[in-house]
């Protein structure tokens, strides 16, 4: 049985997707499984990774465990957690991010050191996926794009290798049933770094129809778009995009490699989501 945490997002669930496709036995951890519209064949318990006394039931039986984190929410439980699921399991297959490192302490390269940390220092078999930037977080455009048109946003000259996320889940599946890539840090991007301008122009041509974008500053960033975030992790997001602009995020073959075809570019993910933003 394979443990499937954050099972009603984006990565999460294409991950169930994957196992099943493979035939596994899958469990998702849900918040509330009457909310939780999932694939059938998927066995739902409830629990939620702040709640390490929650977990019991979820790791029972369980062989390996795909870890999707509530980055920072949750950090207070991590120990705890982390500890349960070497208890319980085999293997942790755990989803990172590029540009972690054990000098990372604070913000979003902070929280996933400090588990990855975890992890690495348990009795467990381990994959840290490291992807770059989600093409999903592009979603957070969405209400802009259906209200106007418009995507109000920062450093449009930024460019990104994003990354579809049922190409995470194919590696993630790998990793999962597989021994291919015990003890590794594989990083992950899409097939090209492209600006975040063309990526609103290829959802205008996913929909049919025109996206503008208009670049918002500093300051109206921390107000308008983050308001709950505090402000170091504001002002990292808006330092990691503006190095962006000069020095694109860099692009890997690991994917094709991995599972045998190219990873899909954002023109496709924006394709496969059009309906989002219509």
């Amino acid at each position: 049985m394979i443990l499937v945490t954050g099972a009603t997002g984006k990565v999460g669930g294409s991950a169930l997707t994957s196992l099943l496709d493979k035939g596994v036995a899958v469990r998702a951890l849900v918040r509330d499984p009457r909310l939780a519209a999932l694939p059938s064949g998927v066995d739902v318990v409830p629990g939620d990774l702040a709640d390490p006394a929650s977990l019991g039931p979820a790791l029972d039986g369980v062989d390996s465990v795909f870890l999707v984190w509530p980055t920072i929410a949750a950090d207070h439980a991590a120990p705890a957690v982390i500890a349960q699921i070497a208890q319980r399991a085999r293997r942790v297959v755990y989803l990172s991010a590029n540009g972690v490192s054990s000098a990372a302490t604070e913000g979003i390269l902070g929280s996933h050191a400090m588990i990855e940390r975890l992890i690495s220092d348990a009795d467990i078999e381990w994959t840290f996926l490291r992807p770059t930037g989600f093409a999903a977080n592009t979603l957070g455009w969405a209400a802009g794009i259906r209200a106007d048109g418009v995507v109000r946003w920062f450093h449009p000259a930024a460019r990104r290798s994003l990354i579809h996320e049922q190409d995470i889940a194919a590696v993630a599946a790998l990793a999962l049933t597989s021994d291919r890539l015990l003890g590794q840090r594989p990083v992950l991007t899409g097939p090209a770094a492209i600006s975040q301008l063309e990526q609103a122009h290829a959802i205008g041509q996913a929909i049919g129809r025109p996206v503008r974008f208009e670049e918002l500053h500093a300051d109206a960033v921390r107000r308008e778009l983050f308001p709950g975030l505090p402000t170091p992790v504001v002002d990292g997001l808006l330092a990691a995009h503006a190095a962006f602009v000069t020095r694109p995020e860099l692009v890997t073959d690991t994917v094709a490699h991995l599972v045998g075809r190219s990873a899909r570019t954002f023109a496709e993910w924006a394709t496969d989501h059009a309906s989002d933003f219509r």
